[in-house]
């Protein structure tokens, strides 16, 4: 084995029991915010909080990763958000803690990210042969997928016997292993700068946008992840709880089972992509394997009205996600020179999640004040969607899911079919 590729396995492992206390805490923060305000929309906020100004500040620092070491960036944001840790713990400790303050700690935090994100993309591409990049995306979709299963049930149980400090020390704890494990284990590899460069600075952020729209497929990838991420917020990763919950009288097991179902697929498909089962053409991993989630996840979700089909329906959502990032993440390793990674990564991040926070907040608009009022009229349309959805409470939200799994496969094979998107597959089995 590749010596690189194993130093970023030992990489890959710290940094995921980090990611690991960092949800915990993020969870168990959500918990303890609820119990305050019992609002969703207060809940919600705290994910806005986070996206916000990582949307903003990403579209200018992927100039300062790319002319500064990599490692020293991911030391540096994770420190920051190991001190916000720290400042809840203080606080929460003394008995002083607000909800101001967690609004105040997701906006560093996100802002840390902006920095650490493509820090650590670039980093990757730095540590991993080209021909393992798909596998490494595997074992990042792998462990985030493991992480979404375990982390809200090991924070709950926690935080239910009153062990909000035990979640926090944790979280601290695995930070410092994993900055350790940074400092004294993993040697990145820096590509040195060939010329002086004597550009501003905005005229280097510019220069990532100017790259991206002279080379179409690309920034057509890139539009339309932001698309499909904005029928996701809307649905999945927003309502989906209120839901199940509304149309299961509070089952709260068969939340969690549907949880657990979203995580086994995300973890089965992790572990296909880590071993190399990706598909030759890039770009049908993207977008056959986003329609299929859309067709599969999204439309059983929203005509289902048990455990079982919501569950199978959570598998399928989630199973294609990994060969999406893979697809995506070798199109940008293989077509955009090192020297300007960072600036690409940092621009993708920025667009791709700029539709996440408007999907939140629009989420929960639709849900509450359009479509559940909606479907308890007696409307001829409400009456035909009723035989498809069911009626009572949370049948409104069952056809949102309708409508992100009809749109959102529709869109995806459409775009498949794109002309700048046939052209970026020709440009890539050039390379």
């Amino acid at each position: 084995m590749n010596q690189n590729f194993k130093k970023y396995m030992i990489f890959w492992l710290s940094q995921s029991v980090s990611q690991l206390g960092s949800a915990m805490t993020g969870f168990a923060l959500i918990l303890w915010v609820y119990s305050q305000k019992h609002s969703a929309m207060t809940v919600s906020l705290m994910s806005f909080c986070n996206y916000l100004p990582y949307v903003l500040v990403s579209l200018f620092a992927g100039v300062f990763v790319d002319t500064h070491k990599k490692k020293n960036i991911m030391l540096a944001a994770d420190s920051a958000a190991a001190c916000c840790t720290l400042f809840v713990l203080v606080l929460f400790g003394s008995g002083e803690l607000r909800i101001g303050h967690i609004y105040f700690i997701n906006c560093v935090i996100g802002l840390a990210n902006a920095f650490q994100s493509p820090a650590s993309s670039v980093a990757v591409g730095l540590l991993v042969p080209e021909d393992k990049l798909s596998n490494a995306s595997g074992m990042v979709s792998f462990s985030g997928s493991l992480i979404t299963v375990f982390a809200p049930v090991l924070a709950a149980f926690f935080y239910a016997s009153g062990g909000m400090n035990h979640i926090l020390v944790f979280d601290l704890a695995s930070f410092a292993a994993a900055f350790l494990i940074l400092v004294f284990v993993i040697r990145i590899p820096e590509r040195p700068v060939s010329e002086k460069r004597t550009a501003s600075f905005s005229e280097d952020c510019r220069e990532g946008f100017r790259f991206l729209l002279g080379h179409r497929g690309i920034w057509m990838v890139i539009v339309t992840m932001a698309m499909l991420n904005f029928f996701s917020r809307l649905t999945y990763e927003n309502i989906l709880s209120p839901m199940i919950l509304a149309r299961s009288g509070g089952n709260q097991f068969a939340l969690g089972l549907v949880n657990a179902a979203m995580g086994v697929g995300g973890v089965l498909g992790g572990i296909l992509v880590s071993a190399g089962k990706t598909p030759r053409d890039c770009l049908k991993a993207i977008y056959v394997s986003a329609g299929l989630s859309f067709l599969l996840g999204d439309l059983i979700m929203g005509v289902g009205r048990d455990p079982v089909l919501w569950s199978f329906a959570g598998f399928m959502a989630s199973f294609p996600i990994p060969f999406i990032n893979a697809g995506q993440n070798v199109i940008l390793y293989r077509l955009v020179p090192a020297q300007m990674q960072g600036r690409i990564f940092s621009v993708r991040n920025a667009i791709q999640f700029s539709t996440i926070p408007v999907g939140i907040l629009a989420g929960g608009f639709l849900a509450d004040y359009v479509f559940e009022p909606f479907m308890k009229g007696g409307s001829s349309v409400s009456d035909v969607l009723r035989l498809l959805t069911g009626s009572g409470s949370g049948s409104g939200m069952a056809v949102m899911f309708l409508c992100t799994g009809f749109l959102g496969s529709l869109f995806s094979f459409v775009f498949f079919r794109q002309k700048s998107v046939r052209t970026l597959k020709n440009l890539l089995d050039d390379h």
